[in-house]
């Protein structure tokens, strides 16, 4: 139940650091964050289908 929000609340601030590193034209950032983005946003999305979203019960 814990994993999916902090899960999610990672795959926000991956969200927000691409936004930044794009605005910075960092792209070794743009590599991390993208990478963290996909990892941590595929956990959140497959956790929430197999598990169900916290307090939905």
């Amino acid at each position: 139940m814990g994993f999916v929000i902090i899960t999610a609340l990672v795959s926000l601030l991956a969200v927000f650091g691409t936004i930044s590193s794009l605005k910075n034209k960092n792209a070794l950032g743009i590599v991390f964050a993208l990478a963290t983005l996909g990892v941590f946003g595929w956990f959140t999305i497959m956790t929430v289908l197999h598990s169900g979203y916290p307090g939905g019960h």
